[in-house]
């Protein structure tokens, strides 16, 4: 056994991380969803404007009405309230971009940093708590992430790869060396170089797998999270998902973000991923390139990153909110 395997067995059980991550996100939501707030019909703002020049990515929304987006220029985080439409800098950036992001119960940003890695900052305080080289590999593009129990994983759009950072009892992040790299094999076909590859990432329905979309390719690969094989989802012959980027998840229902498409690709998935339907497609004319998605009370929040359009420090950004 390599090292690295013999690493995560230590750690963690990867059916029991799966299963954990996988209920605990639709349970968030739908809790969410059925607050007195939401059943009351209050009114939130469907446009939430970020600073100029923010160039957003990654979206991260806890239990609470926050948002949590990742800056391509600086890195900087930004928190929005979900309420109001305002918000603040929260942490500055390291000066390199952050991609995805997700949230835990514990408060802690998982962030990924592109060619830099990753990083795990605290949403209250903004203080970095760690920072991981994912791999010695080159060229290297942390895209996203997916939190379990048990693990936070990490796409890597330049190499047919995925990173597991184990949590300890309680959360307790992993040293720097018990990182573990499992690599894609299977149906999983990388195009070589600089080209996006494997970018949104989250589990199946059942937590037995995993589920990341090929964004040049427009697949949707089940990923057998103890040996890196992947199986291509059977979709009954729909449009490939092409320049597929976020996933969410929630219950059985996938969310795609298309992002040049401007478009939300709903599917419904079997328990264990290996198939799906497709059920509808959401655009909205405000979108403008959304790269991925967070829901709250029976919304969708969708970060604008306007890929079309030259980045200047005064170009405008923000979030977009559509029904679920």
């Amino acid at each position: 056994m390599a090292p690295e395997h013999r690493s995560f067995a230590r750690h963690l059980t990867r059916r029991r991380l799966l299963t954990t991550g996988a209920a605990t996100a639709g349970a968030a939501f739908v809790a969410a969803a059925g607050t007195p707030a939401a059943a009351a019909g209050k009114r939130r703002p469907t446009v939430l404007h970020l600073p100029n020049g923010f160039r957003p990515e990654g979206i991260a929304i806890g239990g609470g009405p926050y948002a949590y987006l990742g800056s391509l220029g600086d890195g900087s985080l930004y928190r929005a309230d979900l309420r109001t439409g305002d918000g603040s800098i929260i942490s500055a950036g390291p000066g390199t971009p952050s991609v995805g992001l997700k949230i835990d119960h514990r408060g802690r940003l998982f962030v990924a940093g592109r060619g830099q890695g990753a990083r795990v900052v605290d949403a209250r305080s903004g203080e970095v708590l760690a920072s991981y080289a994912l791999t010695s590999a080159t060229p290297t593009f942390a895209n996203d992430v997916f939190l379990t129990g048990r693990a936070a994983w990490f796409t890597d759009s330049f190499q047919p790869a995925l990173y597991a950072l184990p949590l300890g009892r309680h959360g307790q992040l992993p040293d720097a060396d018990d990182i573990v790299t499992i690599t894609l094999s299977g149906d999983w076909s990388q195009v070589a170089g600089e080209v996006v590859n494997a970018n949104g990432i989250t589990g199946t329905p059942d937590g037995s797998a995993l589920l990341v979309v090929q964004s040049g390719a427009g697949g949707l690969h089940r990923v057998d999270p103890r040996t890196g094989v992947t199986k291509l989802v059977d979709l009954g012959g729909a449009t490939p998902l092409t320049n597929g980027d976020g996933l969410l998840l929630i219950g059985r229902t996938l969310y795609v973000v298309q992002n040049r498409q401007n478009a939300i690709d709903v599917l419904e998935l079997a328990p264990d991923g290996r198939s799906g339907v497709f059920r509808r497609r959401i655009t909205d004319p405000r979108f403008d390139v959304p790269t991925t998605v967070a829901a709250y009370q029976g919304r969708l929040y969708l970060p604008n990153a306007r890929f079309t359009t030259t980045p200047t420090p005064e170009t405008t950004y923000d979030v977009i909110s559509v029904p679920a």
